[in-house]
């Protein structure tokens, strides 16, 4: 059995673009267009590298924001990217058979996953995997809050020679810090330590996610609420506008809020909040099932709340002559 520490690169177009109101066979969060790997034996020995770059077929633009982050260019990947399938094709063969993934968070294997299915190809190949971050957490300092990787590397005292943001040099990174770990007895406490943390370890999916979307670029906390909670708070069934109740804080910038359709009813709305490197705020959104397990947490925190505070109308601010009205804001803990 071999590790495969993986880091991947994703395009996503522009909100408002051309590329962004594409109607795909299968919802996708991003277009991957880098992939980089470490081989990591049983006996935790860092060995061959794989790297390969991916010619785009749906997002061929390329956002600026993932330029600028990456450095990578679509010239590069005009000149060195090939087909996914293709890829998809050399990544499997240099993997090899009994195989067990790690990523340094939760997004890459699920991305990788959506990927594979827009392309109608298989995904039970990528079935085994963790989240090395967890199992980092657990066997240091015992947090459940995500760490960033140059963090990680400071604990660890690992000096970086390779570049941040290039999927092969994060894997690489990752991998040697996986090689200081106990990954057997990492693999054995995963689950507890996944459900130790409320509501799964930050960005975890519950069983009854049914959407799951990523937003980019908001000002603030409460732009950033604002839009989940008005122009991007969407029936996952018809597309049409949903009302939203109260958003409720968790751990870890996240919240939560349930959401009525006129027409299909209730579901859940988890939001995670974290900092881009231009300072703007990024949204992971998903949403459930209105019967689902993380749902059921929702109105048990709902009913911990003063009733009177939750039903209680908001009152509108005297509007003073001359000064501009704004929306208000969403009630928080």
């Amino acid at each position: 059995m071999n590790y495969i520490v993986l880091d991947m690169e994703w395009n996503q177009p522009w909100p408002g673009s051309p590329s962004s109101k594409k109607v795909l066979p299968v919802a996708i969060r991003g277009e991957i267009i880098q992939i980089g790997a470490v081989r990591v034996t049983e006996d935790q020995q860092v060995t061959d590298e794989f790297q390969i770059f991916i010619k785009p077929k749906y997002y061929r633009h390329l956002n600026r924001r993932v330029s600028k982050l990456t450095g990578i260019k679509e010239t590069r990947l005009r000149e060195e990217g090939i087909p996914f399938p293709e890829a998809m094709e050399r990544f499997r063969a240099w993997c090899g058979e009994d195989i067990v993934f790690l990523t340094w968070g939760f997004d890459d294997i699920g991305i990788l996953r959506e990927n594979l299915q827009l392309f109608d190809l298989e995904t039970d190949w990528t079935d085994r995997w963790y989240n090395a971050q967890m199992i980092f957490n657990a066997q240091t300092d015992g947090s459940t809050a995500q760490k960033a990787l140059k963090t990680a590397m400071e604990i660890f005292e690992i000096e970086a020679t390779r570049p941040a943001h290039d999927a092969l040099g994060d894997a690489y990174h990752t991998a040697l810090i996986c090689a200081r770990l106990d990954l057997k007895k990492g693999q054995a406490e995963y689950d507890a330590a996944l459900k130790s943390h409320e509501n799964g370890f930050h960005g975890a999916e519950l069983p009854g996610c049914i959407a799951r979307h990523v937003y980019h670029d908001y000002a603030d906390k409460r732009a950033a609420l604002g839009a989940m909670s008005g122009e991007e708070n969407l029936c996952p069934v018809c597309g049409g506008r949903m009302l939203g109740s109260r958003w409720f804080a968790q751990p870890g910038h996240r919240y939560m809020d349930l959401a009525t359709c006129p027409v299909h009813g209730k579901f859940l709305i988890r939001v995670r909040l974290s900092q881009q490197p231009d300072g703007l705020i990024r949204v992971s959104r998903l949403t459930y099932e209105a019967t689902s397990e993380a749902a059921e947490a929702y109105a048990r925190r709902a009913e911990k709340a003063d009733p009177e505070e939750v039903s209680r109308p908001r009152r509108r601010r005297r509007r003073r002559s001359g000064a501009p009205t704004s929306p208000p804001e969403k009630n928080e803990e």
